[in-house]
């Protein structure tokens, strides 16, 4: 491990992990993939056990002296940060098209969140309270941290989702590693690299590595965190490795999101709103919508006009103006997303509109639609990660809610209908983290984030959030002897 001084920072300079408040090199490297052409990105390190082994000791030396720093500072350091993000989120956005795929516009929107979310998570208070007091004792709750926090980022949202982790452990008093996808390394090796403006060294720190990488954190005894965001596969093996230590864990997991749509919306509104909230970042979002229901008195011209729609949407280089839908990230999830297209064919389903694009460098997919497949389909049950949804019909509501929850994922849900009441009622009645009525994917970082049943263990955001990170202390204080 070779490392280096903190020169002036550029988003497009070379691109080190960052340790104990050093940037380091590493003798073996890799490179990501611009999956809109192919081509590669510039060469990232190949972090080994030993940098583990030393970002974690900086990380627990760092802890002792940050826990004990007051909460305000932490407030001022964190909101500083978020100041030098915003200066620089029009590279970062560019970066993370380069890197990632999705429009600049959406590349744009993703870094501002990732100011938003470090300024709002960092506002919050978790002060003691009170459960008891009376002239011969007191009950206080405190929250005091962990200590070593490990935040895993997947490639579809590098900016936000590493902020939404680096935020509530930092401010609660953590250190923390981020180790980003091998897919999407840049952004958050930057985003390392300029927090070490703010921060004492151990404090941040970041890590890209290879496939190894990811284990050797779980594994490792030293962190006593691990806040993780990926597929539920994945996620199920490092609850397993983590429960070997007794880490911590939160888990943000898969979704097969549903979408119910009642009879007496207005189509014309609701269906271009609807294929928009499918195909956002080319379907490469756990809680985009995922299976569509439309009520069998309305579904025709519903389809037609969501068809009608999604031939509007400009598919190609995210790079270039009026691009709605980038490539598939990686050839990873390419592939796999093609593979719902060969059971599609296979069991001779009907496309409405789409099909996969191969004429042009890059994992592109044209925005699909499948005309009712069937209920046990594969299309109908798991989660492809791609713009590809099926559309289905229904015609009593006890029976849309039942299909609608019946899966072991419960990420997220939405209603759409003019009569309110009906839509709340239905809502309620949804098992998910987030449920929506009349909109899907709004998310605000004061609310809980997370999933049920088999798409996460525990919240990430919110003051709720920010506990996650800490334990709960309990002191009964007797006045007297």
């Amino acid at each position: 491990m070779g490392s280096v001084g903190l020169p002036q920072f550029n988003v497009f300079g070379e691109y080190y992990n960052t340790i104990d408040g050093k940037l380091c090199s590493t003798q073996e490297t890799r490179h990501g993939i611009n999956p809109a052409t192919g081509k590669p990105n510039p060469e990232v390190p190949v972090a080994t056990r030993e940098d583990v082994d030393t970002a974690v000791a900086a990380a627990q030396k760092a802890f002792k002296s940050w826990s004990k720093v007051p909460y305000s500072e932490r407030q001022q350091a964190l909101r500083n940060f978020a100041d030098a993000l915003e200066k620089h989120q029009d590279d970062f956005a560019k970066l993370l098209t380069q890197e990632q795929g999705k429009p600049l516009m959406f590349a744009k929107a993703e870094a501002a969140s990732g100011v938003t979310w470090i300024r709002t998570l960092s506002g919050f208070e978790l002060p003691e309270e009170i459960v008891e007091e009376d002239d011969t004792k007191k009950i206080i709750v405190r929250h005091t941290p962990l200590g070593v926090a490990v935040g895993i980022v997947p490639w579809n949202f590098p900016i936000q989702l590493a902020c939404g982790k680096i935020t509530p452990a930092v401010v609660t008093g953590n250190t923390i590693i981020i180790k980003p996808s091998p897919f999407t390394p840049y952004c958050d090796l930057k985003l390392g690299e300029l927090a070490q403006q703010f921060f004492p060294p151990g404090v941040v720190q970041v890590l890209s590595g290879d496939d190894n990488l990811g284990p050797w954190f779980t594994a490792h005894p030293g962190p006593d965190k691990i806040s993780f965001t990926g597929s539920t596969v994945t996620g199920k093996k490092v609850m397993e490795s983590a429960s070997k230590t007794l880490k911590r864990v939160t888990l943000e997991l898969g979704g097969k999101d549903p979408t119910i749509v009642c009879p007496d919306v207005d189509i014309a509104t609701v269906a271009p709103k609807v294929a928009t909230l499918a195909f956002l970042n080319s379907g490469q979002i756990c809680l985009a919508i995922k299976r569509i229901y439309v009520h069998e008195d309305i579904y025709e011209p519903f389809l037609k006009a969501m068809v009608d729609f999604t031939k509007t949407l400009k598919v190609g280089d995210g790079a270039e103006e009026g691009t709605f839908l980038g490539p598939v990230q990686n050839s990873m999830q390419y592939e796999k997303v093609k593979t719902f297209f060969s059971d599609i064919e296979k069991s001779g389903q009907k496309v409405a509109v789409g099909g996969v694009n191969e004429d042009k460098p890059g994992y592109f997919i044209t925005p699909t639609l499948i005309d009712r497949p069937a209920e046990d389909s594969k299309l109908a049950t798991e989660e492809p990660f791609g713009p590809i949804v099926p559309v289905m019909t229904w015609k009593d509501e006890q029976e849309v809610i039942d299909r609608a929850n019946g899966t072991r994922m419960g990420l997220g849900a939405s209603v759409w209908a003019s009569d309110l009441d009906t839509a709340n009622r239905m809502a309620q009645k949804l098992e998910a983290g987030s449920v929506w009525v009349n909109t899907h994917l709004e998310l605000d970082p004061r609310a809980p984030f997370g999933g049920h049943k088999e798409s996460g263990v525990g919240f990430e955001w919110s003051a709720a959030g920010l506990k996650a990170y800490c334990n709960s202390q309990t002191l009964y204080l007797k006045k007297k002897a």
